[in-house]
């Protein structure tokens, strides 16, 4: 397991690069991001790419639910997203997104609906694959990450708010809008 870096980190915002060599050290940093995925409980990891490792791989490992399979996508390519987009994340309620290299922040970003995906497995296999709701929204947010893009840039590109976590006067956890300045 590596440890999850956190912005500042430089590598959070530099393109990674593409993966050529399909071999044990490549299953090496898969299993390690798997455990760096499962490993994160407040919040709860959906979704972990290399970068939030630190290492500047295109890849990205996903679990949308605590039933469901990790699943890894390597030198993801989005071919074709919808025109349809969702108004933050669906199948939540709050419909805000997170990051676990930016903790305790949360904004909503308008994303699109359906994609149609182009990636490599762990052998190397390429697939194209199709995805629709909150996995659809994972996806991006994941490929976003390995173009060197943070959700906060989204959230402030289409002009919605950020919130922060924060406690209200009985201590209990609450979200307020952080104020830019």
């Amino acid at each position: 397991m590596k440890p999850i870096v956190h912005i500042p980190h430089p590598v959070l915002t530099k393109p990674a690069a593409t993966v050529t060599e399909f071999d044990s050290k490549l299953q090496k940093i898969v299993g390690d991001m798997k455990e760096s995925l499962l490993s994160a409980v407040n919040p709860r990891g959906v979704g972990l790419a290399a970068t939030q490792i630190g290492l500047g791989l295109r890849i990205f490992v996903t679990k949308p639910t605590q039933k469901a399979k990790i699943r890894v996508f390597i030198n993801p390519e989005i071919i074709k997203p919808s025109s349809d987009v969702t108004d933050g994340v669906p199948e939540r309620d709050n419909k805000l997104e997170g990051c676990l290299s930016i903790p305790n922040i949360w904004g909503k970003v308008r994303r699109a609906a359906t994609l149609t995906l182009r990636y490599q497995d762990e052998t190397g296999k390429l697939h194209e694959e199709e995805f629709s709701g909150f996995l659809a929204t994972i996806i991006q947010h994941e490929t976003d990450h390995i173009n060197g893009i943070l959700f906060t840039q989204r959230v402030l590109e289409q002009k919605e708010k950020l919130f922060q976590v924060a406690e209200d006067e009985d201590g209990k956890e609450i979200l307020e809008e952080l104020k830019l300045t």
